[in-house]
């Protein structure tokens, strides 16, 4: 069992920079993929980025490409998400995610989600 926490949500306005956090408990934190899924109200969820359980390989939905980065710190038992050149559009509740398996679709574990809001 893993469990999920993440910090780091708020508000920023558009061309700003937020970087979220997502701590992890449990002693297989190391073995797991972990990644960041997003849901806007009104919106299905949808996937943001994954990384494997090195952080050598990482897949970013397009959205995001060039804006977002991933990584990870074993030692620490944390992911983060840094995010820059925020939009409008990344408003959202951002969800942090680990399993063997993370697909854009699935995950075995979540987060309660933080809030990320984007101003004008």
């Amino acid at each position: 069992q893993v469990q999920l926490v993440e910090s780091g949500g708020g508000l920023v306005q558009a061309g700003g920079s937020l970087r979220l956090s997502c701590a992890a408990s449990g002693r297989t934190f190391s073995r797991y993929s972990m990644g960041w899924f997003r849901q806007a109200p009104g919106k299905e969820r949808e996937f943001v980025v994954a990384i494997n359980w090195s952080g050598g390989a990482t897949n970013y939905a397009d959205s995001v490409k060039g804006r977002f980065t991933i990584s990870r710190d074993n030692a620490k038992n944390t992911v983060y998400l840094q995010m820059n050149s925020l939009k409008l559009e990344d408003t959202a509740v951002y969800y942090c995610a680990a399993g063997n398996l993370i697909t854009k679709r699935y995950a075995a574990y979540w987060g309660q989600g933080t809030q990320v809001t984007v101003s004008s």
